[in-house]
């Protein structure tokens, strides 16, 4: 078959572009709608998002050793819930302010249901933290579980409306109950029920607290890594991202279809600054997980003057790319096709961060130029298209696309 080679291991592989591999898969696209060709991301109901999904390992089969577990040092303490909340309530737990996943997901009967188990005396799974400086923790896995006893408790201390209990699967007599309608013995049973928290503890190197954390799955979806980077990492960063992924500029330019809830919107956001920091020809470090953690930390320490410019030149950009790409802004597409492809994050941080480079006149001379039709033709590549589509961490690959589209630019402007 055309496309096909033998490699040197015996294994077929198959090198036509990502773009035919999906065509021949699914057959002739139609021409409305949404294409639905690429695999998409999920959100937290587990519904695909409006996000291309990336391949970020061409050899995901090879196993490497990614530290030394030496430098693990994980403490495994069991508490009882009154001291845990003693600890949330005293500033000595940080649920990572602002952090999509800690409320809102979960169901009031869900945590109805938490409450029971508790009640009935079933253990619930541990709680993931990770040991601050001041040996405070921050809870990176067991959020949601946590505001949901802490709504029964106390809920101002998660600046929450009080939960009372509903869709109960056993206890059904306690519909409607709070923690005050409760016995006194039933009230004791719950502050003296014992959970299981794993610490890492301080001074663990943050790669290996990365790993760590990406490989928890106790609550039944993984955590992404834009979840880990955001309750690893407090700071200016958290605000500043969550400020400029909420904007009109944003939210016009991909067309609102960004769902917050496992924060693809900030780490596209981080995407761009992170390359406004660090120019794309200076990344060499080919982990892009440990380059976006750095960005973070850069920004935590930007002068207020910096840290504006970067909000200006973010919002121009999304302005830009909107009136230039029209509904296929940071999409794959290819020409005379009308249905929208997902938004591709390689492409949004390789379009946005090129059109942060050019002035407002070029913005507005690229609007009444056909740059679309060029962007197609630039799709044909298939080094361009695996660039955005493939291992889009690699530094060849990060300078590739890069350099493409300034290129694609230069050619319209010239």
């Amino acid at each position: 078959m055309a496309g096909l080679e033998d490699s040197s291991q015996g294994r077929t592989r198959d090198r036509r572009s990502v773009y035919e591999r999906y065509q021949d898969a699914t057959g002739e696209p139609s021409v409305i709608g949404v294409d639905d060709r690429f695999p998409r991301e999920t959100s937290s109901d587990g519904r695909p998002t409006d996000v291309e999904r990336e391949d970020t390992d061409e050899d995901a089969d090879q196993i490497t050793s990614p530290f030394d577990p030496e430098h693990i040092d994980i403490e495994t303490r069991t508490t009882t819930v009154d001291l845990l909340l003693s600890r949330l309530s005293s500033g000595m737990i940080d649920l990572a302010p602002d952090f999509q996943r800690r409320a809102g997901i979960w169901t009031d009967e869900k945590q109805s249901r938490l409450i029971e188990s508790l009640l009935l005396r079933i253990p619930i799974p541990s709680f993931y933290a990770a040991e601050q400086k001041d040996g405070s923790w921050t809870i990176v896995d067991g959020i949601q579980r946590l505001t949901s006893i802490a709504r029964f408790f106390d809920a101002g201390v998660v600046d929450a409306r009080p939960l009372k209990l509903t869709g109960l699967e056993y206890l059904r007599n306690f519909k409607g109950a709070s923690l005050q309608d409760l016995s006194g013995k039933l009230q004791i049973r719950l502050r003296e029920t014992q959970v299981v928290v794993h610490v890492i503890r301080r001074g663990t190197p943050e790669p290996v607290m990365f790993n760590v954390f990406a490989r928890i799955n106790t609550g039944g979806e993984p955590l992404t890594r834009q979840e880990i980077r955001h309750a690893l990492i407090p700071g200016r960063a958290r605000s500043l991202l969550a400020e400029l992924a909420e904007s009109d500029e944003f939210r016009y330019a991909t067309g609102g279809s960004v769902v917050g809830d496992r924060m693809a919107d900030r780490e596209m956001v981080l995407r761009f600054l992170a390359f406004r920091l660090t120019p794309p020809d200076d990344y060499r470090l080919g982990d892009f997980d440990a380059f976006l953690a750095d960005a973070m930390h850069r920004i935590n320490r930007l002068p207020d003057a910096e840290e504006e410019r970067l909000r200006v030149e973010f919002r121009t950009a999304m302005s830009a790319a909107e009136r230039i790409f029209g509904q296929h802004t940071f999409r794959k597409y290819r020409a005379g096709q009308q249905r929208k492809s997902p938004i591709n994050k390689a492409l949004f941080e390789t379009i946005a961060v090129n059109l942060a480079w050019l002035d407002s006149q070029d913005h507005a001379r690229l609007v009444q130029l056909d740059a679309l039709a060029a962007f197609a033709d630039l799709m044909e590549d298939s080094e361009f298209e695996r660039s955005i589509s493939v291992a889009t961490g690699d530094p060849k690959k990060v300078r590739k696309r890069f350099d493409a589209v300034q290129e694609l630019f230069e050619d319209l402007l010239a």
